[in-house]
């Protein structure tokens, strides 16, 4: 099997999604056996030759001027990008702050923000083609590693469409939005995480995004019955949907 030359970039993020691939500890050997890694800066300080790629992995969202055209760099080069992370797939927590972009660098980084170019984070699809996204915040170890098996034998990860409500159910789950009011956004939230937090007793937030079929107006109704206000339900949903809400209920 021939090993797939790849580029791990991390944009506006916290590299955590880098860090969980690094976490696979019981897989790195066999990972490094099928995957050429050209650069990956939380890995290694190899510089990149800037030669062509099978695949590049990109986090985050793009705030940057630079970062822009680094994106567009690795997508001339690469035959597949794949999109990691919520920051990359929807902006993620990033687009939360939509106040003007001046104010919010001075608050953080003082006098030296005057120096800064930066514009309102969006997600890479808003740039390039994506051929993959690899959801979560960070995304789960097992789901990191069968994107790349499959990538690596010429394949595409057979990743689930369905709702977490889905996964919560084959775990016999009980509901924590129907049966005890709880604001869980497993109804709209795409599956892979096999029902994590839910099965913990823990309300899904979301943050592996929506799925492509979820019915907003049918969970928006459902998170009002749990007690919140329309104001409380919008900022849930919207907190890793990114900017999708502002044209659905405009």
């Amino acid at each position: 099997m021939k090993r797939l030359r790849v580029a791990y970039e991390r944009f506006t993020s916290c590299s955590g999604c880098q860090l969980t691939l690094l976490n696979c500890e019981g897989e790195l050997a066999r990972l490094s056996a099928t995957c050429e890694f050209v650069s990956f800066s939380m890995a290694s300080s190899r510089a990149d030759d800037g030669g062509p790629l099978d695949l590049a992995l990109v986090e985050g969202s793009i705030s940057r001027p630079e970062e822009l055209g680094r994106l567009l760099e690795l997508r001339r080069r690469a035959g597949l990008l794949a999109a990691v992370g919520a920051c990359a797939l929807s902006g993620g927590v990033n687009v939360l702050d939509d106040r003007d972009r001046s104010l919010a660098c001075t608050r953080v980084y003082g006098d030296g923000a005057r120096q800064m170019n930066t514009f309102p984070p969006q997600p890479l699809k808003h740039f390039v083609k994506v051929d993959l996204e690899i959801a979560g915040c960070p995304p789960e170890e097992e789901e990191y590693l069968t994107a790349l098996g499959a990538l690596a034998r010429g394949g595409v990860a057979d990743l689930p469409p369905y709702a977490v409500c889905m996964e919560c159910r084959w775990r016999e789950n009980l509901c924590l939005l129907i049966e005890k009011k709880l604001p869980c956004l497993g109804p709209v939230t795409r599956a892979g995480c096999r029902a994590k937090c839910p099965s913990f007793g823990v309300v899904c937030e979301g943050c592996r995004g929506l799925t492509a079929e979820a019915n907003l107006e049918e969970g928006f109704r459902l998170l009002l019955e749990s007690g919140l206000s329309e104001r409380e339900v919008r900022a849930l949903i919207g907190r890793f949907a990114g900017r999708i809400l502002e044209n659905h209920w405009s």
